[in-house]
């Protein structure tokens, strides 16, 4: 199969997490002759597989999965490596005649696929001194010193999220812009078509939460034991992934376990509205809905959509 002209080249599912974009992906990928590109940042690590939700094998459907287990827990992620590997992998598959099939919810990285993106290099005593400053006083005042600069950037960032304030901080010191400023508007590098799957907020408060019990059933607190002793509390960016940042709290006797769990559930539904605000913003997502009457149907409604696109691009 080769790609023909008027066939988008690539499909990018997004969403907020719980939303169901992994299922369709598979779908979406067997229907397309394509293999799924991951793009969500913490699927990226080896090891981490319950806690992020990683399709088993058999859920995969034998759709080969691209850009899972990449990265050592302790290696520091990085959204321009990601943009190279992602890239390597996309056009890799057009090369073949293939399509690539883009699944994830971080946002950044989406964007830093398929967008025309050039990263801010790192300034290493600037970083240093963000760092140092991190531990004595902790992210809650640094995100504060985020939301005075960059009121937008503040918005997108967790407050917990040390690595990502840091990094936010940084550009700007760098730069003298706005972190948010050195995010260029919409301008796609690949012909592309974004499916954003939309689930009610109470539904999708309800998956979390099962989600989560999920897990914990799944043996969560012993993937992330074993990962302790890998290196995971020593790991700047996985450290600090939902449900792992929570069990290290538990494991050095923070919290307790049940404690754990709920914080979990809390920080994943912030998560999750986020995720949903990043994506509302971009004009260029088109939305289907994954709720609960609809999902049966989902597979089929995104495959009838790229064919709409495919007859709009189809030359007069």
């Amino acid at each position: 199969m080769t790609n023909e002209p008027n066939r988008p080249q690539v499909v990018a599912v997004v969403g907020a997490t719980a939303a169901g974009k992994s299922d369709l992906g598979v779908a979406l990928a067997l229907a397309l002759d394509g293999e799924v590109v991951n793009a969500d940042s913490m699927q990226l690590y080896r090891g981490m597989d319950i806690g992020t939700a990683k399709l088993t094998e058999a859920e995969r459907r034998g759709v080969p999965h691209r850009l899972l287990d990449v990265w050592d827990v302790t290696e520091t992620a990085s959204v321009a490596e990601y943009q190279r590997l992602a890239r390597t992998e996309i056009d890799r598959l057009l090369a073949e005649g293939r399509t690539p099939v883009l699944v994830g919810g971080s946002g950044l990285y989406v964007r830093g696929a398929i967008d025309a993106m050039e990263f801010p290099g790192t300034d290493p005593a600037v970083r240093a001194a963000l760092e140092a400053e991190l531990e004595r006083v902790g992210p809650g005042e640094l995100h504060r010193r985020l939301a005075a600069a960059d009121p937008a950037a503040a918005r997108a960032i967790l407050p917990s999220n040390g690595r990502r304030v840091v990094r936010a901080l940084e550009v700007i010191e760098i730069t003298g812009r706005p972190f948010t400023a050195n995010l260029p508007g919409p301008e796609s590098v690949y012909d592309t078509v974004q499916i954003g799957v939309e689930v009610p907020r109470p539904e999708l408060d309800e998956r979390i939460a099962l989600r989560v019990d999920r897990m914990w059933e799944a043996g969560l607190v012993d993937e992330v034991r074993g990962l302790e002793a890998r290196g995971l509390r020593e790991g700047r960016t996985a450290s600090r992934a939902l449900g792992y940042q929570q069990v290290l709290a538990f494991l050095a006797g923070a919290c307790t376990q049940d404690e754990a769990r709920a914080e979990t559930v809390r920080a994943t539904k912030r998560f999750a509205r986020r995720q949903d605000s990043w994506f509302r913003r971009d004009p260029r997502v088109r939305w289907l809905s994954g709720s609960a009457p609809d999902r049966a149907g989902l597979a089929q409604r995104a495959a009838e959509l790229l064919g709409t696109v495919r007859a709009e691009h189809r030359p007069g």
